[in-house]
């Protein structure tokens, strides 16, 4: 049981980082005005799916498990009007991905079978299933990101080729 523990910790925690490395290589160019604007009349900019990849992982895996005490505002992942710095925003990012791949690491071998509870989240009912179900929202929203990178490209010049 040991072994398989350390590999699904190992597993996940890479796959974190390697979903963050992914999310800087399209983001990383983006202008500031390019990182808040939403080229279609539907979805959300790559700012704000960021704020809510944030504030996802900051809640689900954060307060939840590594008892950060995190309080989620879901809604203004959404609708935030102040648009902060896209640096910032990154790095509020990479910070809430090293917090998940740190409480990854510290999980021991009867952690990942332990209960889990969350709002919005029945379905992940142990702490493996929440981290998880957390890497697969991350990866969409992480495709969602390149597809707008791509189309916001297309508009406008890129700061460096992809």
């Amino acid at each position: 049981m040991a072994e398989l523990a350390s590999v699904i910790a190992n597993d996940l925690a890479n796959y974190y980082e390697h979903l963050a490395k992914e999310l800087h290589k399209w983001v990383d160019p983006l202008s500031k005005e390019q990182f808040w604007r939403n080229p279609y009349s539907y979805g959300n900019s790559v700012g704000h799916l960021l704020l809510h990849l944030t504030g996802n992982l900051s809640y689900y895996i954060g307060a939840r498990i590594a008892e950060t005490g995190y309080v989620r505002n879901r809604d203004l992942e959404f609708t935030e009007k102040q648009r902060p710095p896209k640096e910032h925003v990154l790095r509020e990012f990479d910070r809430t991905i090293a917090l998940v791949v740190a409480t990854i690491r510290k999980q021991s071998p009867g952690d990942w079978t332990a209960s889990y509870t969350a709002e919005r989240e029945p379905d992940a009912r142990d702490r493996f299933a929440a981290f998880l179900w957390c890497a697969g929202h991350a990866y969409h929203h992480v495709g969602q990101i390149v597809y707008l990178s791509k189309e916001l490209g297309r508009e406008e010049p890129r700061a460096a080729s992809v």
